[in-house]
């Protein structure tokens, strides 16, 4: 980028843009890009290091517009800046299919790093960014060879700090001392409701003090100068850094700028005028002159900032080839070339180990087992490791001093989610975080934008039905696996025993297309016998567990509920009346299967009986309207886990009791 070019005619650029396709669309939110047009340029022309044209170039800045509401400013500012988003594009904003949706995502606009929109979710990738880049220079960084170095930087709002789980990530950030992280927030004054000095008084600076950031305060957020200036401290510091920009929002339009009515629709074509006289933009929309391109365009700069890092990189590489090819395996999300065997292997002992353990056990074995094959594994829990059993036992804890591999989020369950996506997006690790199922509530927006930004996010939950007991109904999940089951492109793991816990593990890890939940229980689950063909069908995500000949009903199952079902089926047997069990540790994986597998498993015509310790409404997808559901519809009690299942109808008479109903029909 040049400098001949004033920042004015910059920064008016953005402002342009901005409010023109946002009148064209007649929907969006001019306000903050006109109000963070300075701050942008002295970000973008003179600090940010990337290249529009190859945007994934691993050793980048990462930059996060948490304030996704204002995308035009990011939508702007790519195209400016030369990266592969036309004009078109532009004027296509919040249209159908276009490269410019209403809130920024990743995979649709080349150079977004993360999808935001709801508030204080994008502060929180960022911070999962900034820890995974510390992460990664401390393990692969040589004297003289930082392969791994590269900044993340933050445009923030006053409503992704009155978010909750700003405070999370922050307190976290700042405990790391995670100090290539630099936030601009851009305090404007103003929400959709107005001035904000009626709901939000915080003393921000200090909050973040309190935190262990490093805090510039009061810049002028329309003095490119001062910005860059502040920028550039940040840089140097050893903690986050967050700096305190004063901005007038909708700046530049003149009857409007400063006031709520800018914040979140189209200025209209009287305002626009009046902002084009009030800028000396004589320009039509969408029109952007060449002299304004050229002070913009980062092609070359960033070509030669690569080309700079691939020469760094080669040398590296011939210096330590070893750790050069397994960063450059990471970076590329593969998994290591001996890992097909140490699942193998691993499956092969639970088989032969025949245990009857705690799924959450189970599940600690597994990442016992898989952890020293995959040096990317990025674990930890929000503050019930001892409980999750998420740790294993070479596993390193991550402290401000101290590069490792296991995480203690602490009591921050939304945040954790959100900085696990940020890991993820990143890139080089394969993160999983861990907290009690009924916790996944806590989480609930960030589990959801997992799966929409298709990240491979393990999610760990542990305690997963009323076998929790003592606890009582506050800490029982009853609804948490249906609801989970909800969300699309989430995929959902109740496994019964060993075998299938291992085989939910396996199957998350090698999952690039999105995120999972491997949910687990507290009490201990009795082995199942399988043969080798099913075994291999568990990674279907439902299968046939135990058949009879002329099966009268089909019996379905999960988890700790399987055992039931079996010990129903030996009782039925007796009786004369045969019946299949399946099990269906993931029914998002069994729905995806072809029609014929699906018919195979569960036979038409033969009636169902559904069994799992939740609500029973999800059920009848698969038993129909004819068919029973062994559920819970309330919340649960305090008391012992084999009481309360007593109690509440999680019996062998009682399954009996619904197989002779739906087969008398």
């Amino acid at each position: 980028m040049t400098a001949s070019l004033p920042t004015s005619k910059m920064a008016n650029a953005i402002r342009a843009l901005a409010m023109d396709a946002v009148q064209k669309a007649n929907s969006g939110h001019p306000g903050m890009p006109m109000g963070m047009a300075e701050i942008a340029v002295a970000l973008w022309a003179r600090h940010y290091r990337h290249n529009p044209a190859n945007p994934s170039w691993s050793n980048r800045d990462r930059f996060v517009l948490s304030n996704g509401h204002g995308s035009m400013l990011h939508y702007a500012l790519l195209h400016l800046a030369g990266y592969d988003l036309s004009m078109e594009e532009i004027k296509n904003f919040r249209q159908l299919h276009s490269k410019t949706p209403g809130h920024p995502e990743v995979d649709i606009t080349p150079g977004i790093e993360t999808t935001t929109g709801p508030l204080g979710q994008g502060i929180s990738n960022a911070v999962g960014m900034a820890l995974a880049e510390k992460l990664l220079a401390a393990e692969f960084n040589q004297p003289g060879f930082n392969v791994v170095d590269h900044h993340t930087y933050v445009f923030v709002g006053d409503g992704c700090l009155m978010e909750g789980i700003s405070h999370e990530v922050c307190s976290l950030a700042g405990t790391l001392r995670l100090s290539k992280l630099v936030v601009l927030y851009d305090d404007n004054g103003i929400s959709i409701d107005g001035h904000v000095t009626g709901w939000f008084q915080d003393d921000t600076p200090k909050r973040f003090e309190a935190y262990g950031w490093n805090v510039i305060p009061a810049v002028d957020g329309h003095d490119v100068a001062a910005v860059d200036a502040a920028i550039a401290q940040a840089r140097g510091s050893d903690k986050p850094t967050l700096i305190c920009c004063k901005t007038v929002i909708g700046k530049g339009a003149p009857n409007m700028q400063g006031t709520d009515k800018v914040h979140g629709a189209a200025l209209g074509d009287k305002e626009i005028a009046a902002t084009r006289a009030a800028l000396d933009w004589p320009h039509a929309p969408f029109e952007i002159p060449a002299e304004v391109y050229a002070a913009w365009d980062a092609k070359a700069t960033g070509a030669a900032r690569e080309e700079e890092w691939n020469a760094l990189f080669k040398a590296y590489a011939e210096r330590y080839p070893q750790q050069a090819a397994e960063l450059s395996r990471r970076l590329k999300g593969e998994l290591p070339g001996n890992f097909q065997q140490a699942v193998e292997n691993y499956i092969a002992a639970c088989l032969e180990k025949k245990e009857t353990i705690a799924t959450r056990k189970a599940s600690q074995n597994a990442i016992q087992a898989l952890a020293p094959v995959l040096p990317e594994f990025l674990g930890g829990s929000a503050d019930l490791t001892g409980s999750n059993l998420t740790n294993w036992k070479e596993c390193v804890a991550v402290r401000a001093d101290q590069a490792g591999n296991h995480i203690n989020y602490g009591v921050r369950e939304f945040g954790m989610s959100a900085v696990m996506n940020g890991i993820a997006l990143h890139g080089g690790y394969i993160p999983f975080g861990a907290t009690f199922l009924t916790f996944s509530d806590y989480s609930r927006n960030a589990l959801r934008m997992a799966a929409l930004m298709k990240t491979r996010s393990i999610f760990v939950f542990t305690h997963d039905s009323i076998g929790l007991g003592e606890d009582g109904p506050t800490h029982q999940s009853v609804e948490h696996v249906s609801s989970l089951r909800l969300i699309p492109n989430l995929d959902n793991w109740r496994p019964c025993d060993t075998v299938e816990s291992a085989v939910a593990w396996v199957s998350a890890v090698e999952r690039k297309d999105g995120p999972s939940t491997l949910i687990f229980s507290r009490q201990n689950l009795p082995y199942q016998e399988r043969n080798a063909a099913q075994v291999a069908d568990i990674r279907r995500g439902g299968y046939v567990l135990k058949d009879a000949p002329n099966a009268r009903a089909i019996l379905i199952a999960t988890g700790s509920e399987i055992e039931l079902a079996v010990k129903a089926a030996d009782e039925l047997a007796q009786q004369g009346v045969p019946v299949r069990v399946v099990s269906m540790p993931s029914t998002d994986v069994f729905d995806r299967q072809d029609a014929a597998y699906k018919a195979s498993v569960l036979t038409k015509g033969v009636p169902r009986v559904a069994i799992e310790a939740g609500v029973t409404a999800f059920w009848h997808k698969y038993v129909g309207l004819d068919g029973a559901v062994i559920g819970i519809d309330s919340f649960g009690e305090s008391a012992p886990a084999g009481v309360l299942f007593k109690h509440f109808g999680f019996t062998t008479e009682k399954v009996v009791a619904a197989v002779k109903q739906v087969t008398a029909q």
